[in-house]
């Protein structure tokens, strides 16, 4: 290993540890926890269940951050070492731009291959975690999960049915205004509406459930057939709201590893073709999500050459618009109902990136 490959090497490679940890705190963790604040700070959740959820995200957050640190890193060595002169210095000495960049296509690879690791592995079960901590809050303080004036949608029957809630306030142990709807799977399901003065939330650990206890209710169901039943109630205890953990029954593709995916398509060849193609294209997604950093060595080295600037703001803020680029296209791609144009729309910025380095590259060997 030439002395060049050691001093790039090692450039580039604490300016991907400063860049992952900055990108992490303040672009992705400060988003999360903003998010999550109102359940996990506002209603007093033990420290424990914050902390477990902060070492949860930290792998999801990766994924973003790595490819984001190497693309800012390189971007500013290589302007640096630009604004420098030092790249003349050595290609007077007879070592090519390309020569130069292998410490760069090195890192890169090894830091793809740690994403695929972290995208096939590590995240699926990161994920699933993170929404089991959330089941946990529920289990251990029911009314946390319930803020006024929000509509909370993520509770599931065994079925296929759509529970939502909405509560007007809270009083004590007490919500106030009390709004249940459970939606039908299909047309010839029933829909039920719910509404009540006040209800209070306990939970049937044994059971995993949710139980709600109603004051001043009012019963409507719809009948498929067209049909309204009504019922009116002083007390009632009918509701049950299932909290079974989230690993026993995992439905997301985002918390499924590649086998579960790949077994459920298999055993369900009647699958739907949006759910078939929303299973499939996560595959795809984790595969070329993982190839961003080499993808990124190609245009990095001569974007961070034209550069030229003694300060670093011009790499850091060609890197954010780079990434931005990179993953918008990669969520655009999730929107698409046709399997071959989600592989085709994944893939494209990894191989934009190659071709359009490889076209930098030719240009700057003539600079």
């Amino acid at each position: 290993m030439r002395i060049t490959d050691r001093y790039i090497g090692r450039q580039v490679l604490l300016g991907t540890l400063y860049a992952v940890l900055i990108l992490g705190v303040v672009l992705v963790l400060g988003n999360l926890f903003k998010k999550i604040q109102p359940l996990l700070v506002e209603q007093k959740a033990p420290l424990e269940l914050v902390l477990r959820f902060v070492i949860s995200v930290l792998p999801t957050s990766l994924i973003y951050t790595v490819p984001w640190g190497f693309l800012s890193a390189v971007l500013v060595v290589f302007g640096r070492l630009s604004s420098h002169h030092e790249i003349t210095a050595f290609r007077v000495a007879g070592l090519s731009l390309v020569r130069l960049s292998i410490p760069v296509f090195v890192i890169g690879a090894l830091l793809s291959v740690f994403s695929l690791w972290l995208n096939i592995h590590v995240v699926p079960h990161s994920m699933a975690t993170t929404m089991e901590l959330i089941y946990e809050q529920a289990k251990r303080d029911p009314d946390s999960l319930l803020k006024p004036g929000v509509v909370h949608g993520n509770f599931k029957t065994d079925g296929s049915e759509g529970q939502k809630i909405l509560i007007e306030g809270k009083s004590g142990e007490w919500v106030e205004g009390f709004h249940f709807y459970q939606l039908p799977a299909s047309d010839e399901d029933d829909r039920t509406y719910v509404h009540a003065s006040r209800a209070a939330l306990t939970v049937d650990g044994a059971n995993s459930r949710l139980r709600l206890k109603l004051e001043d209710a009012y019963f409507e169901i719809h009948k498929s057939d067209g049909t309204i039943e009504m019922a009116f109630a002083g007390k009632a205890e009918p509701l049950i709201i299932d909290l079974k953990s989230p690993l026993n029954r995992k439905t997301r593709p985002k918390i499924m590893s590649n086998d579960e995916i790949l077994a459920e398509i298999a055993a369900h060849p009647e699958l739907a073709y949006a759910r078939k193609i929303k299973l499939q294209s996560e595959i795809t997604r984790r595969y070329s999500f993982s190839m961003a950093c080499f993808a990124f060595a190609f245009i990095a080295v001569p974007l961070g050459l034209s550069a030229r600037r003694r300060d670093t703001s011009a790499g850091l803020i060609l890197s954010l618009l780079i990434g931005t680029g990179y993953f918008m296209v990669t969520i655009f791609a999730e929107q698409c109902k046709s399997e071959v144009w989600v592989r085709y729309m994944l893939w494209a910025p990894n191989i934009a990136c190659v071709l359009l380095g490889l076209f930098l590259f030719h240009r700057a060997r003539f600079k």
